[in-house]
C-alpha cells in the first residue's frame, strides 16, 4: 500500500529527545493536552474518521505525517498494540512533588502514589481510574529515576497521563514526608490493615498511597503514612490487584467530590 505524506516545510528536529506515544485515545489525548509536543504523526489505513482531527491538525502546521501499514506502525510504535495511531512527542514534562504539593493545598485536591509499582499495565490502569475519577496528580515511586512512562502504560492508561500531574521520586517516604509538612495527609493501602477503606473519611489534601504488587508498602513509607486503610472482602484469595484496589479506593475517595476540570 502507498505511502502518503504531507509535505513538511521544516520538519521538527530529530537529534533532541523524544517519547513515543501510541493506541487511538492515549495519541489524541496528546493532542488536546500538549499539541505543541508532537514532532511526527504516524497512522494507520482505516482510522481516518477517529483520527482525522489530529492527522489535519499535523497538515496544518507541516507537522510529517504518514500512513503506514500496520507492520510498518508496529515497527514505528515498537508494539502491536499501536490501534492504527502513533505519535513522537517531546519529552512530557514532570512537575516536582513541591510543585504538586501547593497543587494539591491549593485545590484541596487528591494524589495517588505508587511505592515500586512496576508493571507498566498496572500503572496504566491506575492513571486511567485516577483520571477518571478527577484525581490531581500521581506520584511515581521508585529506586532509581525513570526517564520516561513506559509507553505500555501510556496506552492502557487511555489518555490518562496527559491529565494528571505527574512527579516522581527515587525516596518515596522523603517525598511523603515533605508533602505532611506541607499540610497534605497520607493515607496508605494494605489489606492487613484493621481500618476499613469504605466509608472512610479521607481529609483533603490527600495522598492515597499503593505499594509493590508483592511486597505492598514499604516500612519506610508505612512509617510516613497518617493512616493504612484496607478493602475488605473474602478470605478466598490473599488480595486485590493493585489496579483494582486503586480503582475501589479512588471510587471511595472522591465519593461525594465534585470532579475536577
Amino acid at each position: 500500500m502507498p505511502m502518503r505524506r504531507h509535505p513538511p516545510a521544516a520538519p521538527p528536529p530529530s537529534t533532541g529527545p523524544v517519547e513515543t506515544v501510541y493506541g487511538l485515545r492515549a495519541s489524541l489525548a496528546v493532542l488536546t493536552r500538549r499539541p505543541e509536543d508532537i514532532v511526527r504523526v504516524a497512522y494507520g489505513r482505516g482510522v481516518d474518521r477517529d483520527a482525522g482531527e489530529l492527522v489535519r491538525w499535523a497538515a496544518s502546521r507541516r507537522v510529517p505525517a504518514a500512513e503506514m501499514t500496520d507492520a510498518e506502525l508496529e515497527r514505528a510504535a515498537g508494539s502491536s498494540h499501536h490501534e492504527g495511531l502513533c505519535v513522537i512527542t517531546r519529552p512530557r514534562r514532570w512537575a516536582s512533588p513541591k510543585e504538586l504539593a501547593v497543587e494539591l493545598v491549593r485545590s484541596r485536591g487528591a494524589a495517588i502514589a505508587l511505592d515500586r509499582v512496576r508493571n507498566p499495565y498496572n500503572i496504566g490502569a491506575v492513571l486511567r481510574s485516577a483520571a477518571f475519577f478527577g484525581v490531581t496528580g500521581a506520584i511515581l515511586g521508585a529506586p532509581a529515576p525513570h526517564p520516561a512512562l513506559a509507553p505500555d502504560a501510556v496506552r492502557v492508561a487511555e489518555g490518562g497521563a496527559e491529565h494528571l500531574i505527574l512527579a516522581r521520586t527515587t525516596d518515596l517516604a522523603d517525598t511523603l514526608g515533605r508533602l505532611r509538612a506541607q499540610g497534605v495527609r497520607v493515607v496508605g493501602a494494605d489489606g492487613a490493615a484493621r481500618t476499613s477503606a469504605l466509608g472512610f473519611a479521607f481529609e483533603r489534601p490527600v495522598v492515597l498511597v499503593l505499594g509493590h504488587e508483592r511486597e505492598g508498602m514499604g516500612p519506610r513509607v508505612r512509617a510516613e503514612c497518617d493512616a493504612v486503610v484496607s478493602i475488605p472482602g473474602t478470605a478466598a484469595v490473599e488480595s486485590l490487584n493493585v489496579a483494582v484496589a486503586a480503582g475501589v479506593l479512588l471510587a471511595e475517595l472522591c465519593r461525594g467530590q465534585p470532579p475536577r476540570a
